[in-house]
């Protein structure tokens, strides 16, 4: 194991030296996050990664490493914290930015626990998302008539999901003065308005 840990420090040497600004994005399914990171990346130069997508990308190489991602997939098992958290830190060395959106992660406490252990790395705050159940419902199936997955029934398995794993994380944060909530069921422009002050330059680097 000593090599792969020692492989895993100097990984984060060059990472570390950057003191990166890492911000965690949260938000349940319709939520509006995914808009909302596409503005700041824009207004405030940071790099958006999103760990599903990293997954997906990894699966669709065809490596290894996306092999085995596929078959827990199928299998209904979790994908290990460690390897999410591995890719998010490619992602993060090549990028060659030091300002990161970590969106849909971490999805749980053992997330959470496991990225700051591997990494080093706290983030500068938590932006979470809040909007009521109704209306992520109502966004969801207008938005998304032809995706199976987004059925009434669907919809409240995953904010069930995302209330249920997501919340210890949130509190875990809040605790630390690290959370910054937003209401998210007002429009796009409203929202982001929100976002910009807490991403001007005065907060840019808050703790």
């Amino acid at each position: 194991m000593g090599t792969v840990e020692a492989a895993n420090k100097d990984a984060n040497g060059s990472l570390l030296e950057k003191n990166p600004t890492v911000v965690f994005v949260l938000g349940g399914p319709g939520s509006g996050k995914g808009t909302q990171c596409a503005n700041i990346v824009k207004n405030f130069g940071y790099t958006h990664l999103s760990a599903g997508d990293l997954l997906r990308a990894e699966i669709k190489s065809g490596s290894e490493n996306g092999t085995m991602i596929q078959n827990m997939i199928k299998e209904g098992k979790i994908v290990p914290s460690e390897v999410t958290i591995k890719l998010l830190q490619k992602a993060m060395q090549e990028s060659g930015n030091d300002k990161f959106l970590i969106d849909g992660f971490p999805r749980n406490e053992e997330n959470r626990a496991a990225f700051e252990k591997v990494t080093g790395i706290e983030p500068a705050f938590v932006l979470f998302f809040e909007c009521p159940e109704e209306e992520m419902e109502r966004r969801l199936l207008s938005r998304n008539q032809g995706r199976e997955d987004d059925n009434i029934e669907t919809i409240r398995k995953r904010f069930k999901v995302f209330l249920e794993s997501s919340l210890p994380v949130i509190n875990y944060y809040d605790a630390k003065g690290k959370v910054r909530k937003i209401d998210a069921a007002r429009p796009i422009e409203e929202v982001f308005e929100t976002v910009k002050g807490i991403f001007g330059p005065k907060n840019e680097k808050a703790d």
